[in-house]
């Protein structure tokens, strides 16, 4: 039994990572911290040290897990790797078999007005949405609106001679041959979905549709655009209603950098010894298309892991890796694992790993499942030093995978 001593320092330690963190922020970034009031500083001090006790007794009081895990160990990984990568703010949630079993935040979401990351702090999830998309096509493929198999020219109107062989699932897998990203394309820019892939007509395809693998953006818009002619009304919409109300998911919406996001990360690069903030996109990209949290993104786990989203044969379908026309898997370029309908598919240690990573101006994420133990780690984090691709591993070898 641990001695009152050894109770009391526990209990202390949130509060001492508090402080260490606000001293290491103010002896890295002088300028900045004097910059910010002391009133901010107080609220800092106490907002970390709450989350802290919180997240301490959330552990406490988790489930039961049939193996140990030693969670202390995942947050010295973390904190390890944001002070060695100068990474401002992350979130990181993991679930065991539908129940979540740890979520925390790391750091500053807000470096200007020192507000601290938290389990419920909203982050762009860039590519983590097309997996999202694509459980959306699912879902329209078990009510019998569409098909993997359908022509994309079935729902799109115009579309060139060279897309005649283009299937849904091509889009969904990278196979189409279809360009990255539409020759309209701006960042900077509100434009309609449609008028990003008409553009994309006049392209040449860079392959035989189904013969290679190759990341493409604009066939996510393709996607979206579908859902929104299938179902009659926008995509955001049916997803909204389909997937997030379904999974409980109250923090989660599309991006947009006009309208009031409460709990907003924001976005930065670390460049010669210092912070600079990264803008991000005005236009809202189906292929990178939602701002979420980890706690909500655990919700949508759990739903997913109860087939409440997609029936568990479907789920195969999403998971399978993609074989191309010769018969071999497809992979892009030296990638050694496949790729299914929005999902990445490969192993770790001999386990079966899918999942799909994101980056979108400063935003770095990952969002990986491992069937066949039940674990889950989703990563959201706010500097373009993150390699949330490696962190993520790292956090899952951590994991009693029994």
């Amino acid at each position: 039994m641990a001695s009152k001593r050894e109770r009391n320092a526990r209990h202390f330690l949130p509060y001492k990572s508090s402080l260490n963190l606000l001293n290491t922020f103010a002896v890295r970034y002088p300028s900045t911290f004097k910059s910010i009031s002391l009133r901010y500083v107080i609220v800092a001090i106490c907002l970390f040290t709450g989350i802290a006790l919180a997240s301490s007794a959330a552990a406490r009081a988790q489930s039961p897990l049939s193996s140990p895990v030693d969670f202390r160990a995942i947050d010295k990984l973390i904190e390890k790797e944001m002070a060695a990568r100068n990474i401002p703010g992350l979130s990181l949630a993991i679930v065991r078999r539908g129940e979540l079993v740890y979520s925390k935040g790391f750091g500053v979401a807000n470096l200007e007005h020192a507000i601290p990351t938290t389990p419920d702090t909203v982050f762009a999830i860039a590519s983590v949405s097309k997996p999202i998309l694509a459980i959306a096509i699912g879902r329209l493929v078990e009510q019998g609106k569409l098909s993997w198999r359908d022509p994309i020219s079935k729902y799109l109107p115009g579309t060139p001679e060279s897309w005649r062989n283009v299937t849904i699932a091509h889009l969904a897998n990278h196979t189409s041959g279809i360009v990255r990203e539409s020759p309209k394309f701006d960042e900077n820019a509100e434009i309609a979905d449609f008028e990003l892939i008409e553009a994309t007509f006049g392209v040449a395809l860079a392959f035989p549709t189904g013969t290679k693998m190759q990341y493409c953006n604009i066939c996510y818009f393709a996607l979206a655009e579908t859902i929104t002619r299938v179902t009659g009304e926008p995509w955001p919409k049916f997803v909204k209603r389909e997937l997030f109300d379904v999974a409980g998911m109250g923090d989660t919406r599309t991006t947009s950098v006009r309208d009031l996001v409460a709990k907003r990360a924001a976005s930065y690069a670390w460049k010669d010894g210092s912070y600079s903030n990264v803008r991000e996109y005005v236009a809202l990209r189906p292929s990178g298309a939602f701002l979420s949290t980890v706690v909500d993104l655990a919700r949508f786990e759990s739903a997913l892991y109860n087939g409440k989203l997609v029936s568990a044969k479907t789920l195969e379908t999403l998971t399978t890796p993609t074989r191309l026309a010769g018969g071999e898997i497809g992979r892009m370029g030296n990638d050694p694992f496949g790729y299914g309908l929005g999902w990445d598919v490969g192993t770790l240690d001999g386990q079966l790993r899918v999942a799909h990573g994101g980056s979108l101006a400063g935003f770095r994420t990952m969002y990986a499942r491992y069937p066949e133990s039940g674990w889950a780690v989703i990563l959201l984090a706010n500097s373009t030093t993150t390699r949330s691709f490696s962190l993520e591993r790292l956090v899952a070898k951590l994991l009693p995978m029994d």
